[in-house]
């Protein structure tokens, strides 16, 4: 099968020939790797296989971005919607968030007109040579976007963001809105410029480790609209919609389905998200992608990571539905030889 045959059948709950095989290296692991044997000339997609290409517009606010301090160690810089972020350089880490612009309704009106449709939010000219050789892999091609509570905690700041989903919900849907609207205008460029896509992959974070962020009730409320909307889109061009959304999740699940989503990813082990568990309770409606803990991937006695990979595969691919892929990206703690070592199970244990 091709990979692309491979990934919607997962998808759609079918039994394939083996588990589809994808992942997301840390920047830092991927300097690692380069170290340890990676050729220099190869993408650790490429060499890993991985089945699965994305692209995705820039639906930022489009500010210039500016550095405000830098060392060899990290990078303070105020990013294209206003948030001020420190990067570390040598380690894997998501940006600390420092400081936001974006914090009241007045600084709102300044900045909405931005979130407008522009050509140069998207990169065809760079993306058309990856895109034309991820066809020729027949991968399956992803469009992919940042959406909702995630996209915005980031650029209003979650201390400002959760308060408000209660005090100023109408501003809260005003901003979605606006940027939904822009998603979903660019994904139709992007259909009309040939992109050709498979599917979509839509981050929105909902919880941390010990559950949602807010309630199901604001969920359904206030975000399940705009979840909605994105997910009709692209099934009215008969593409699937995996859902990223880190941390604690449960709770929201039947909501999600509710929102016509069709995959789940990543399946945060450390915040509670056991796929097979998962897999048992919703399984007949609802494909995972995910679920094997980056904590035991480095651990020094490999049986520790294919017992990981045995119990929960060997379970999940049965009857359709799964998709490999660590619980979050590959840390820079996992070395080459042992990331070999892991698609070596996947492909023993998935088949």
């Amino acid at each position: 099968m091709l990979p692309k045959e491979r990934i919607l059948a997962a998808i759609k709950r079918k039994e394939t020939d083996r588990v589809p095989f994808t992942d997301n290296p840390w920047e830092t692991t991927i300097r690692r790797w380069r170290k340890e044997g990676l050729p220099p000339r190869k993408s650790a997609a490429d060499y890993f296989e991985f089945e699965t290409a994305q692209f995705g517009p820039d639906t930022s606010f489009m500010l210039r971005r500016k550095t405000l301090e830098e060392t060899d160690e990290y990078e303070i810089f105020t990013d294209n919607s206003g948030a001020t972020l420190k990067n570390w350089k040598n380690s894997t880490s998501t940006p600390e968030l420092i400081d936001f612009y974006l914090t009241t309704r007045e600084r709102w009106e300044e900045l909405k007109h931005r979130l407008v449709f522009k050509k140069n939010r998207i990169k065809w000219r760079t993306d058309k040579p990856n895109l034309e050789k991820a066809k020729k892999q027949g991968k399956f091609i992803l469009f992919g976007a940042g959406i909702g509570y995630d996209r915005f905690s980031t650029i209003i700041g979650p201390m400002t963001l959760l308060p408000a989903l209660l005090t100023e919900p109408d501003w809260i849907i005003e901003i979605w809105e606006r940027h939904t609207n822009l998603v979903l205008e660019c994904a139709e460029e992007m259909f009309g410029m040939g992109y050709d896509f498979d599917g979509a992959f839509v981050f929105d974070d909902l919880g941390y480790k010990n559950g949602p962020f807010f309630s199901t009730d604001v969920y359904r409320q206030l975000l399940q609209p705009f979840h909605k909307r994105i997910c009709g889109f692209f099934h009215q061009r008969r593409c699937p919609v995996i859902l990223h959304s880190c941390g604690n999740v449960k709770a929201h699940i039947p909501a999600l389905i509710e929102s016509g989503f069709d995959c789940l990813q990543p399946l945060e082990v450390k915040a509670g998200m056991d796929v097979c568990e998962l897999k048992k309770e919703y399984g007949d409606v609802l494909a995972f992608m995910g679920g094997i803990d980056v904590r035991k991937m480095a651990h020094p006695d490999p049986a520790v990571i294919e017992e990981e990979i045995r119990s929960k595969i060997t379970f999940a691919k049965k009857g359709g539905g799964y998709i490999y892929h660590s619980d979050h990206s590959v840390p820079d703690d996992v070395s080459f030889e042992r990331f070999k070592f892991i698609r070596e199970l996947v492909l023993k244990y998935g088949q």
